[in-house]
């Protein structure tokens, strides 16, 4: 079976947001299409990220990568931050997160960064093991601290 990766733009969404829903879910998120739609609407028409989309011969989207454009300020260069990936259920196990990854390093590539950067869970043991396959290298030097604007120390 013949799985072509896209490119995302805005006549894409709906094909999107239900995926994108699940990946939502995945992390413990309640579903909430409207939402996931609008996100995905508001990242491609504002061009704050890159999504490329995998789809089988029969039009089928299988899975989504979602990139965000940042820079390294001590290596002064551009980076991407993957910020999303994710393969629907039945579709795992069939190279679709892996040709999702290479399109995305490839476009990286492409537009001249010096690298990528993900997070994922420390539970997340499937997609560690693709990351590491892929040739990511989990980072010993750095910790990432977050702030919740949501709700304030």
């Amino acid at each position: 079976m013949a799985i072509l990766a896209l490119r995302a733009d805005a006549s894409h969404i709906a094909k999107i947001a239900p995926l994108f829903d699940a990946y939502r879910g995945f992390y413990g998120q309640p579903s909430n299409l409207p939402q996931s739609r609008d996100f995905i609407a508001e990242r491609i028409a504002r061009d704050e990220s890159v999504i490329f989309y995998a789809e089988d011969a029969n039009g089928e989207t299988l899975g989504f990568v979602q990139m965000f454009p940042t820079f390294s300020s001590i290596d002064a260069h551009r980076t991407w931050l993957l910020g999303d990936l994710f393969t629907a259920p039945a579709a795992r196990g069939k190279g679709v997160g892996t040709l999702l990854m290479n399109t995305a390093r490839d476009f990286a590539r492409l537009m001249g960064a010096k690298g990528m950067t993900l997070e994922t869970a420390t539970d997340n043991y499937s997609a560690q093991r693709l990351y590491e396959s892929l040739g990511y290298a989990r980072d010993p030097g750095y910790y990432t601290y977050c702030l919740n604007l949501k709700h304030p120390v």
